[in-house]
């Protein structure tokens, strides 16, 4: 059995044949009706970003669909159920399996090409803010590249759970774009120094968690607005590998620097993820309190020109891909 996918073909994406998968063990046959661009989805077709081991070449950490097959022992999805899932590969395809404790019900209010939107980065915002940095209600969130996937998921989240939530984007549009969802306030990265922002704002006591997938470049003005007690969570590295660290201010402030990917995480910790989405946001979502941010919908056979899209770092939200 075939399907299409997109391959990478001489650096082009190219839609064209490829054999379809099958459902293993616990795993469920999903066929896609759209996907979802990621940043991690660049840099693994440049060659930076190689898929876990076991896991779908091809491009695509999200989709939404409908499950048409399902593997032995799964008996909590009905063939037939409107789903979107988190992947480790795979979702740029007419078809792809899927382990089933990431795949969530699609929620009721949204369609499923936006649904597509949803996972992935609904559980990285979730995974580093509420899990990994433990964040507690009242507590102040400082969000880089609020404007992004992740960035809106997260400043969504924090506005339902009680968290104040400042932020950084690329333009004062993206700024105010961020204000609408939730964020308290926010810097122009290309116009403002955001430590001394963020002190002002928060009368020099600092912000007790930091969201960035900025890495080295950022990682001293982080740890001089981050509070006593406070969270730095490291998800990308965007700005360098490598970097100076004062541990002297650490210790006296008793700071902590998290690293953290999704993408590599067991299946069942992917799965726990997912589980804590669909207790406590996914009915906000279906009460329309949180939702997908989509800037385009782009026909799968154009993947090429929405990497295009999302490299300009002019999107805000998502870039989704429709494939059925």
């Amino acid at each position: 059995m075939v399907m299409h996918a997109i391959q990478i073909v001489d650096g082009k994406l190219v839609w064209q044949q490829t054999p379809k998968p099958e459902p293993g063990p616990g795993e469920v046959l999903i066929q896609v009706t759209a996907s979802a661009l990621n940043r991690a989805d660049l840099s693994q077709r440049a060659g930076g970003y190689a898929p876990p081991p076991g896991a779908s070449q091809i491009l695509g950490l999200e989709c939404s669909g409908t499950v048409v097959e399902l593997g032995e022992s799964v008996e909590s999805i009905d063939i037939g159920s409107e789903v979107c899932a988190l992947l480790a590969g795979g979702g740029y395809a007419e078809y792809v399996n899927v382990p089933a404790g990431q795949v969530l019900p699609k929620p009721k209010n949204i369609d499923l090409v936006s649904a597509a939107g949803l996972p992935e980065v609904f559980a990285t915002a979730y995974l580093n803010v509420f899990m990994e940095a433990r964040t507690q209600p009242g507590e102040s969130v400082l969000i880089h590249a609020g404007a992004s996937g992740v960035g809106t998921a997260a400043i969504q989240m924090c506005r339902i759970f009680g968290n104040l939530c400042y932020v950084t984007a690329g333009s004062e549009h993206k700024v105010e774009f961020c204000k609408k969802l939730g964020a308290i306030d926010g810097c122009n990265r290309h116009e403002d120094y955001f430590q001394k922002s963020i002190l002002d704002w928060t009368e020099r006591k600092g912000v007790d968690v930091i969201l960035d997938p900025v890495g080295a470049g950022y990682l001293s003005a982080n740890l001089a607005c981050l509070a006593t007690d406070g969270r730095l969570v490291v998800i990308g590295l965007m700005g360098g590998a490598d970097a100076q660290v004062s541990l002297g201010r650490m210790m006296m402030k008793r700071q902590r620097i998290i690293g953290s990917t999704l993408r590599a995480r067991s299946i069942q910790a992917k799965s726990n993820v997912m589980e804590a989405l669909r207790v406590h946001v996914w009915p906000a979502i279906e009460r329309g309190e949180v939702k997908p941010i989509v800037d385009q919908v782009v026909p799968i056979q154009d993947a090429d020109q929405a990497h295009a899209l999302l490299a300009t770092d002019e999107t805000i939200g998502k870039v989704l891909l429709r494939v059925g």
